[in-house]
């Protein structure tokens, strides 16, 4: 796994788990991480971040609508 060090102003006051998570969470929810990837990058387990989503207005049902759409009709 890479490392990637960032400078973020002090004045920000934004602890290191918050910036962790709206990078993991973004990475999530364009389908560039699995679920347990983007645990990982927290540092939390699948469970944990699953239930932290929606703090950050992410779904846990990470697919396009159309396949929603699909299931529905097809349920």
């Amino acid at each position: 796994m890479r490392t990637l060090k960032l400078n973020i102003p002090d004045s920000l006051e934004i602890d290191d788990i918050e910036i962790s998570m709206l990078v993991a969470t973004r990475l999530y929810e364009q389908g560039k991480l699995s679920l347990g990837q983007a645990a990982d990058i927290v540092g939390l387990t699948k469970r944990a971040f699953a239930e932290l989503l929606g703090k950050y207005n992410v779904s846990i049902f990470n697919c396009p609508a159309s396949d929603m759409h699909n299931d529905v009709r097809n349920a």
